[in-house]
């Protein structure tokens, strides 16, 4: 569905993004607020003005990090403060929160200027991050701590575990590197099925290689079922074993 306000076009429904948040807001008006970028606030065509989510963004980034830093520091009890601070930093920095944004499809429910909406804005990694830092801050406002940990865990899991391990590459790069030894061939993931209700779905992916099928995965996003096929193809290929996960 497509809605406009203020002549603002935009793709999705808030009702929609409630369910992949799976969270409902008791304040409707903080979640635009949060989806509101400043480029769109500052237009003075609107006839109402609205606030951008940057007040959101400046507490949000404050819940990512206090989250983030219970969760390892009570998983991850062999760890010193030095790589407490790394794993903490890899998880928060701008690239991986431009990846849960993505995730969540957030650039297709925003308010953006004109000048953002015509040159991509929508996908651009800085306005993706400052928006999932500024909807973790709406939820922790209307909601709680508890809702706001319950919301952020299950995304940000697989990339803590990445990091704590010292795993520099993940399974997708590690894959990618074996077939370029053989530039001829051609290695594509191919989504199989989503399945579920938007606030709950699973996405299947199998990674082909030309015409053979190398591996499966399934996940709650399609990084993780990518990343999951792509682990089953580096299995079949030898290139790692269970005994090393």
């Amino acid at each position: 569905m497509i809605i406009f306000m203020n002549g603002n076009k935009i793709p999705n429904t808030l009702e929609l993004l409630e369910k992949k948040l799976d969270y409902s807001f008791k304040d409707k008006d903080i979640l635009k607020k949060a989806l509101t970028h400043s480029s769109y606030s500052n237009e003075v065509k609107h006839k109402e003005r609205l606030v951008c989510n940057e007040r959101l963004e400046f507490l949000g980034d404050s819940v990512l990090s206090l989250i983030v830093s219970d969760f390892i520091y009570n998983n991850y009890t062999q760890f010193d403060e030095g790589i407490l601070t790394r794993v903490r930093a890899s998880v928060v920095c701008e690239g991986s929160l431009y990846e849960f944004a993505s995730e969540l499809e957030l650039g297709s429910f925003m308010y953006l200027g004109h000048g953002e909406l015509i040159s991509q804005g929508r996908k651009r990694k800085s306005i993706l991050a400052d928006a999932f830092e500024a909807v973790l801050a709406a939820i922790y406002l209307d909601g709680g701590m508890e809702k706001a940990k319950k919301f952020l865990l299950p995304i940000i899991k697989l990339a803590i575990e990445k990091a704590a391990t010292g795993t520099n590459e993940d399974y997708k790069s590690m894959l990618q590197k074996i077939v370029q030894q053989t530039p001829e061939e051609n290695l594509e993931y191919i989504l199989v099925s989503e399945e579920g209700p938007p606030h709950d779905r699973y996405f299947t992916f199998n990674v082909m290689l030309n015409s053979n099928l190398l591996g499966t995965g399934r996940g709650r996003s399609k990084r993780e079922a990518e990343q999951l096929a792509a682990e089953e193809a580096l299995k079949l290929l030898g290139a790692i074993d269970e005994e090393s996960l």
